[in-house]
């Protein structure tokens, strides 16, 4: 049983990142109005929220890369937003800065999230080979704690998944939002195109953690569901 939903959720989750990647492409093509490109956007969208302390920066790991970094507050867009001057560069670029708000405004799921991350970091380096440890040898012993250890680390990082999904959210809406107030995208093409982009982007953040949470379940069985 549990096997049909892995495979269910790796296909569901293949279809969302192709939609999203497919999403991503078509609004890079569609051509923003205003003119201005995701840099200017994010250090347009920084200013007008009262944020002077935060650097926009070219990543450096290449496509959809794009993140907030809340420990040297920087906002790090790949080349295609950087420089693009699209929907879907305005749409990346504000939601990126929409986490330097968050950070700025002490939003709660940031804070919460921000403080599990050297816990998670840790526990998502040993999850697999204590899990894989631990089934073993509870089959071969019966000795269940190494397995309980690795259940206890997947329920952090199932945990941290969820607790991503608030924040993501959050971050869209703020910059769709701004985006339409600021007058950055000027028609309601372009604003439903953004919506559209940042929707499926979200997207992958739902199926990420229905599937850590499948995991999850799957190794609790084991530990409890099959222990005498």
């Amino acid at each position: 049983m549990y096997w049909i939903i892995f495979i269910g959720i790796a296909v569901i989750s293949w279809i969302v990142q192709s939609r999203f990647k497919n999403k991503f492409k078509k609004y890079s093509e569609f051509p923003l109005s205003s003119g201005l490109s995701g840099a200017e956007i994010a250090q347009k969208m920084l200013h007008e929220n009262g944020i002077y302390d935060v650097k926009v920066l070219v990543a450096n790991e290449g496509g959809l890369s794009d993140h907030y970094n809340p420990a040297n507050k920087t906002v790090n867009l790949s080349n295609e937003v950087y420089y693009g001057r699209s929907v879907a560069a305005a749409a990346v670029a504000a939601h990126e800065c929409g986490h330097a708000v968050q950070h700025a405004t002490a939003y709660s799921w940031l804070q919460f999230r921000s403080a599990m991350v050297p816990v998670v970091s840790i526990a998502s380096r040993l999850t697999s080979w204590v899990l894989i440890g631990g089934v073993l040898l509870m089959a071969f012993s019966g000795n269940p704690w190494v397995l309980a250890v690795g259940v206890g680390a997947l329920f952090l990082t199932t945990l941290f998944a969820f607790v991503t999904l608030p924040v993501e959210f959050d971050a869209s809406g703020r910059a769709l939002k701004w985006l339409e107030t600021a007058n950055v995208t000027h028609s309601r093409d372009e604003h439903d195109g953004a919506k559209d982009a940042l929707k499926w982007a979200a997207m992958t953040y739902v199926v990420a953690a229905l599937s850590a949470l499948v995991t999850l379940l799957y190794y609790a069985y084991i530990l409890f569901g099959r222990r005498d």
